[in-house]
Order: C-alpha cells, then structure tokens, then sequence
C-alpha cells in the first residue's frame, strides 16, 4: 500500500521523508547495536568477561548478548577465532573440562586487560554508556517498523491515527531533553 499514498500525504507528511528516517535510523542501529562489531570490540569483550572468571567459548557469547541487553550477540565465528588468536598470543589459556574447553587470562592477559580495556565494551556503548542507551536506538526502529507497517496496510484512517501518534512521541521526546 505504500506506493498508494502520494509523496506529501494527509496533512503533508512526507511518506518519501519518513522512509529515509527509518532507514536512517535502521542504519545507526545496524551499525551501532547489531550483530557485527567494530574492529577490536570481540576482543576487548572476550577479555573483560575472562577477568571476572573462566568461561567457555558459549558463555561468553550468551554473557555478551546479556551485558548488552540484547543489542550484540556475537557469532560463534568471531568469538572462536578470536579465543584461538588470543590463546595464540599467550593471553589466554583453554583447559579441557567435561569435554569443553574453558578460557582463563593468564598473567600477560591480565596486564593487557589492565594497560588496553579499561572497561568493557557494553559499558561505553555510546556517550551515555551501558546497555540502557543501546536499548534507544532499538526502541526507534522497532517504533519504526510498526509505522511502516501502519503505512502498508492501514487505512486512510489508520495512517492519520498512527501520524498523530508520532507527532505526538516526536514532541514527548524533545520534552525530555528540555527538562534539567
């Protein structure tokens, strides 16, 4: 039904624009937030969770979606090679326990843990921080499918509804940011 609607629909909303925002906002997420993260963020994370104990390489995946909130959840094909690499360098070593192998930091893990990761990555996840600020960005997308939704199947009525809606959590939102 979106190609049904004319680019400024009811009442001028651009319908063009508003598929460009969530799209916007679909690409910060991905980037930000989604399964895939930035160079060097699997270490640092695998390396932070070690330092509080040993774990095998499925712990460390679930305890990473976890801290995240949800917003990461790193593949088996990045947190293994990233195990093997750091056992490779003498950071970590594996121990084989009831047919799995379990990680621990050795000495050299703990001091680059110490010199290079401060803090873990679900903990400076934005410019707030923790998982709490990733959930936002979720939020909006997901606030942003259903308005596409809306737009593709609902009526003239229904879409006017769901603009009202916006409009009104556009200006709830600017309310926060005024208040001290």
């Amino acid at each position: 039904m979106r190609g049904s609607y004319p680019a400024y629909g009811f009442g001028g909303t651009n319908i063009d624009g508003l598929w460009q925002a969530v799209d916007e906002l679909r690409s910060r997420f991905e980037k930000r937030a989604g399964t895939r993260a930035g160079k060097g963020e699997v270490r640092a994370a695998v390396l932070a969770l070690l330092a509080e104990r040993p774990m095998h390489g499925y712990q460390i995946i679930r305890e990473i979606e976890d801290r995240s909130g949800g917003s990461w959840k790193p593949s088996a094909g990045s947190v293994y090679p990233t195990l093997q690499l750091l056992a490779d360098e003498g950071v970590i070593s594996a121990e084989e326990s009831n047919s799995r192998k379990i990680y621990s930091l050795t000495e050299a893990g703990r001091e680059e843990v110490a010199r290079d990761h401060p803090s873990a990555p679900w903990d400076t996840a934005g410019p707030h921080g923790g998982a709490e600020f990733m959930s936002l960005p979720k939020a909006g997308v997901e606030l942003a499918q259903a308005a596409a939704q809306v737009n593709r199947t609902g009526s003239p009525e229904q879409v006017r509804q769901a603009v009202a809606v916006l409009e009104e959590a556009r200006r709830r939102m600017y309310s926060i940011l005024a208040q001290d």
